[in-house]
């Protein structure tokens, strides 16, 4: 079976190639969403069968990974916005955000940002988490959630300003012995 081509730069991708490319990505959304391995799993999987199913609503001159992110946030809104579930699902301290091994350190100020980002308004941490963890760019964020570029510019540069700020006032200060 043949499949549609995306042409990207000079190279011809196939749809396939493209949603193996975006898996990583869309996981790691699909984590941020709902701080859960399993139901991130589930979500992702849930999304790449929604979108291999939906494979010829995709417009073939855009890249994927926008498409599909779209198509993740509207599965996880159906599934744990619609029922509430988002307040019930549990974080899980323990994720060290790859395969290697991480310290110590790495692992508390893992959790200590995640912790700061559940501060954010929901608008902010929703463009913040697919910018960051979604891996696309500001433009095809603005695409996935509906907005305006500049307004995706805006709600990242104040949620990152947000989480600096509680991260300095989060700092242990040192002082003089001398």
């Amino acid at each position: 079976m043949l499949f549609p081509l995306f042409q990207y730069g000079f190279l011809h991708v196939s749809f396939d190639h493209q949603l193996k490319e975006a898996l990583p990505h869309l996981w790691r959304y699909g984590f941020s969403l709902t701080r859960d391995r399993v139901q991130a799993d589930d979500l992702v999987q849930d999304s790449v069968e929604r979108a291999l199913r939906k494979r010829k609503l995709w417009d073939q001159s855009q890249p994927l990974k926008p498409w599909v992110m779209k198509i993740l946030l509207n599965v996880f809104r159906d599934r744990f916005r619609a029922r509430n579930r988002l307040a019930e699902v549990p974080f899980e301290p323990e994720y060290s955000g790859s395969v290697e091994d991480r310290s110590v350190e790495d692992r508390s100020e893992l959790n200590a940002v995640v912790a700061r980002m559940q501060t954010l308004p929901e608008t902010q941490l929703q463009a913040l988490q697919l910018v960051a963890f979604g891996g696309l760019t500001y433009a095809e964020c603005a695409e996935v959630l509906g907005v305006p570029t500049g307004t995706i510019l805006s709600r990242v540069a104040r949620a990152r300003a947000k989480l600096n700020e509680d991260a300095a006032k989060a700092a242990p200060t040192l002082r003089s012995v001398t």
